[in-house]
């Protein structure tokens, strides 16, 4: 499988280790999903994740290495187009946007309301549960 993570599924992954989302990234670690990064969506996992209490139990250290791990295990993707705006929230529009240029199907997200307007465009925007179901042996 080949996606792209959106940043609350990083969160949810790393604030619990019994949930879909925290196998998601088990899986990533694994290679059971491959995914897409962008330079501005590694930014945004480190923003969002180094903000006092999101991740609690993590050191800042443990959060870098965290996404310096994701950093080497992704496909490097450049984005040179915008389709914005084309979902409400503009750090959305980035995600998508980062699927697109890397000719991703799927975009794994906790909010997939957010993304309904994906399918236009040939992606999936699905659960970490669903994405977990789709690499089942």
């Amino acid at each position: 499988m080949f996606a792209v993570l959106d940043t609350n599924v990083l969160i949810s992954g790393l604030r619990s280790s019994t949930g879909a989302s925290h196998a998601v990234l088990n899986a990533v670690r694994s290679g059971q999903i491959k995914i897409s990064l962008s330079v501005s969506l590694a930014i945004e996992y480190e923003d969002v994740a180094l903000r006092p209490g999101m991740v609690p139990g993590l050191t800042p250290t443990q959060i870098g290495v965290v996404i310096d791990v994701l950093c080497a295990l992704a496909h490097h993707q450049k984005v040179f187009f915008m389709w914005r705006p084309h979902l409400p929230d503009p750090g959305d529009d980035m995600v998508l946007e980062l699927a697109l240029a890397a000719g991703s199907p799927y975009i794994i997200t906790n909010n997939i309301k957010d993304f309904a307007d994906c399918e236009t465009l040939g992606i999936q925007a699905i659960k970490p549960a669903e994405a977990l179901n789709l690499i089942k042996p």
